[in-house]
């Protein structure tokens, strides 16, 4: 299996050094390693359009390489399809594993998950893997130690039984570890996040200029059974399968009862008056 490696807190970071070091001990395994060449952490799906990347192919103390780009982690997944690495195509996608863990509504601004779900966008299978820091935090900043050798095992495995896990077309695995010794695993849906946020005054300079904090402190429903968040306050490893289609389903069926039609036809006299 051709598996792309890549994550959002730069190719030198200890958890995709980690999990690469699992990765390669699997067999059959081709490993290519594409990510950003420093911390991208919550850009979510952001690409780079304006600009061309740069790409360095960097050599680790293995004596394998991999390639660090001015880009972001969902660039990384693009480099990859596009034929950055001749005769490599990508046959799975792994992120990670992620300095802080990406739980409920907050994977919307990881790059981590932002990269498993560039996966599934091209027809890929796609795992985003965060560890939690010993501090247990529950949002994605990233506390001051961490221990990855439980998450890189654990996502090593998996990708190892990949093809027996029921897992439908088009859906990723959003892999969460607890920042001590994992006691189980729960597959779970996503967690609620309270938002606290905080607009605080930073600084101030002549002419108007203004510099503001708006990030607060984070709370979660760390009780309500069956999330990733209740896991995690367990000390279980949160396994939640996540697709890409956002449509509301019972949403069509109200606004298919309302007459949207009518608005068409007063829009058009406004125009031709």
């Amino acid at each position: 299996m051709r598996v792309l490696l890549t994550n959002d807190d730069g190719i030198e970071a200890d958890g995709l050094q980690t999990l690469r070091r699992a990765l390669l001990e699997l067999p059959a395994i081709e490993l290519a390693v594409i990510a950003p060449d420093g911390n991208r952490s919550a850009m979510a799906r952001s690409i780079t359009t304006r600009r061309p990347l740069w790409v360095q192919e960097v050599e680790f103390e293995d004596g394998t390489v991999g390639y660090a780009t001015d880009g972001t982690p969902v660039d990384c997944v693009r480099l990859a399809r596009l034929g950055l690495i001749e005769g490599f195509e990508a046959e799975l996608v792994v992120a990670g594993i992620n300095h802080g863990s990406n739980l409920g509504d907050d994977i919307t601004y990881s790059g981590t998950v932002a990269a498993a779900l560039e996966a599934i966008v091209l027809g890929l299978p796609g795992i985003a893997v965060s560890q939690q820091s010993a501090a247990r935090e529950l949002d994605f900043r990233a506390g001051a130690a961490f221990d990855f050798a439980a998450a890189a095992a654990f996502a090593s495995r998996l990708v190892g039984e990949l093809q027996n896990v029921p897992l439908p077309g088009g859906t990723l695995l959003n892999v969460n570890v607890p920042g001590e010794n994992p006691t189980g695993v729960d597959v779970t849906r996503l967690g609620k996040r309270i938002y606290r946020d905080e607009l605080a005054l930073m600084e101030e300079r002549e002419g108007g200029r203004r510099q503001y904090r708006i990030y607060g402190e984070a709370s979660y429903e760390r009780d309500e059974t069956g999330t990733d968040l209740a896991a995690l306050a367990q000390g279980k490893i949160a396994v939640t399968p996540i697709h890409f289609d956002l449509t509301d389903r019972s949403g069509l069926s109200a606004l298919r009862r309302y007459d949207l039609k009518r608005l068409v036809a007063p829009a058009a006299t406004e125009v031709q008056s």
